[in-house]
C-alpha cells in the first residue's frame, strides 16, 4: 500500500514540476513576461490573519543528498514593462486544478493587502489539451 502511494506521490510531484515549467515557458515566450522563482513565503497565522514575509525553507532530499530551492508561495514573480514605462509586478501560483486551499487564499489576500504584488494569477490546465488558463485571484476569490 505505501509503495503505491509513494509511486503516486512521485508521479504527482513530477507532473506538477512539468506544469510549472510549461507555465513559465508560456509566460516568457508567448506573453512577454520576465519570470523568476519566488523564494519567499508568507508566515501566515490564519486565526488572527497576520503574516510576515520570510525566506522559504530549503527542502533536503536524503536519497539524492541535495537541497532543493525553497518552495515559496506563490511559485513565480513576474515583471513586465507597461506602456507608461513602469513595471507591473505580479505573483503567479501554478495549480493544475486551479483551486487554492484556505491557507493559500489567506496568504494571497495578505500579499495583495500589503502591496507585495499588484495582482496574483492562478495558472490552471485548460480543458483544451496543452493550453493554460490564467485566473486573477481577485476575480475568483475576492468578490467584494
Amino acid at each position: 500500500m505505501s509503495t503505491e502511494k509513494s509511486a503516486l506521490g512521485k508521479k504527482s510531484r513530477a507532473k506538477g514540476g512539468r506544469f510549472e515549467l510549461k507555465v513559465r515557458q508560456d509566460l516568457e515566450e508567448n506573453l512577454g513576461w520576465i519570470v523568476t522563482k519566488w523564494t519567499n513565503t508568507v508566515d501566515y497565522d490564519k486565526n488572527d490573519k497576520k503574516g510576515k514575509l520570510v525566506p522559504a525553507k530549503r527542502k533536503y532530499n536524503p536519497f539524492l543528498k541535495t537541497l532543493s530551492i525553497g518552495t515559496g508561495f506563490p511559485d513565480f514573480v513576474c515583471f513586465k514593462r507597461n506602456s507608461d514605462g513602469n513595471y507591473e509586478v505580479i505573483g503567479l501560483e501554478a495549480k493544475g486544478n486551479g483551486y487554492l486551499d484556505q491557507i493559500e487564499k489567506g496568504m494571497c489576500m495578505w500579499l495583495l493587502e500589503n502591496k507585495i504584488f499588484s495582482r496574483i494569477l492562478i495558472a490552471k490546465r485548460a480543458k483544451e489539451r496543452g493550453k493554460i488558463d490564467y485566473i486573477d485571484f481577485n476575480v475568483k476569490y475576492n468578490k467584494k
